[in-house]
């Protein structure tokens, strides 16, 4: 292919390394470079052959990476690592917090600006996928409601939190959705849910020695934008029980929208995930985004941009014409 795609990593957990497995099934990018925080000797990429750096040298690879996909948390990494890479890279993140996306585009939006740079934000499936079935559900179906459901699943973004926990060693975080609550949204009922009636957390915790239980549990559950409007369970477990019984990363959701058309006719329109992986799959749409990404750069259109800003024809390594004829 005429123009390969210089891919670069921030951070490398499980969303970088699932990055890494997506760019290698791609036949325009190659990956170019994984940045980490820890000591690169000690991460083990997919491909031996891919460069581990350390992250306090990123900005001296500016000419030598055309996107870079940020994989850090968004409670405290992205905030920071956003607006400061997108003054030296095109930029795409998975930044989930969906209360405080308003603000961090902002910040986003001046960096990349600035600099000349593209920075997209929130992708992933959701926000990301499942924003876009929002969207395309209100628009067609007018009169009627809209309905997110996650899970049953293994949520990054809030496993991320619990960790950050002062007294926490190790967490995973459920989110769980109400079946009786799904089931009248698919009746077309349009009931009137509370955050708290459509989900309930459960996480499950490996405490630092000396941490005390109680504090932690109230830590948690009073934690804003994450548990504060859910019924939330926390479990005290050992490492070993989190090795045996919590180590893969299942997911999935709904989004449903219901509404009527003409004289009253009722319609259901609904789009769902189940996800054995929920990291490799987040990873594999930031990597068609990144893709999206360098065509827009490419093309001049600098600044932050989200999902709604993006052409679907730009996410595929196929020409206009291919995509007309094959999947039109």
């Amino acid at each position: 292919m005429e123009n390969v795609i210089r891919v670069g990593i921030a951070g490398y957990g499980n969303l970088g390394r699932g990055v890494e497995y997506a760019i290698a099934q791609q036949p325009d990018m190659r990956c170019a470079g994984i940045f980490t925080r820890r000591n690169p000797e000690d991460v083990r990429p997919v491909s031996a052959e891919v460069p581990v750096l350390p992250m306090d040298t990123i900005q001296d690879y500016a000419e030598d990476i055309d996107v870079m996909i940020l994989c850090g948390g968004s409670r405290s990494d992205l905030p920071e690592q956003g607006p400061q890479l997108a003054k030296w890279f095109t930029t795409v993140d998975s930044f989930d917090t969906h209360a405080k996306i308003p603000e961090y585009y902002d910040a986003l939006n001046e960096a990349a600006a600035a600099a000349g740079t593209t920075a997209v934000l929130s992708v992933g499936w959701d926000p990301g996928l499942f924003s876009l079935n929002r969207l395309y559900g209100e628009t067609v179906l007018a009169d009627g409601a809209t309905y997110t459901f996650w899970g049953k699943g293994l949520s990054q973004g809030h496993s991320d939190a619990v960790r950050r926990v002062p007294g926490v060693a190790q967490a995973v975080q459920y989110t769980i959705p109400s079946e009786d609550a799904m089931a009248k949204v698919r009746a077309g009922e349009e009931p009137e849910l509370t955050t708290g009636e459509k989900h309930t957390r459960e996480c499950y915790v490996v405490l630092e020695e000396g941490a005390d239980k109680e504090e932690i549990r109230t830590a948690i559950c009073t934690m804003p934008d994450y548990f504060a409007d859910y019924s939330t369970a926390v479990h005290f477990i050992s490492s070993d029980e989190l090795e045996r019984d919590h180590s893969s990363m299942p997911h999935g959701g709904f989004v449903i929208r219901s509404g009527k058309t003409g004289e009253g006719s009722r319609q259901v329109m609904e789009y769902s995930l189940t996800l054995d992986s929920n990291p490799e799959f987040t990873s594999s749409v930031l990597t068609a985004y990144a893709r999206a990404a360098y065509k827009l750069a490419a093309a001049g259109q600098h600044g932050a941009k989200t999902v709604f800003d993006i052409a679907p024809g730009l996410l595929s390594p196929k020409d206009p014409a291919q995509l007309r004829k094959e999947l039109l």
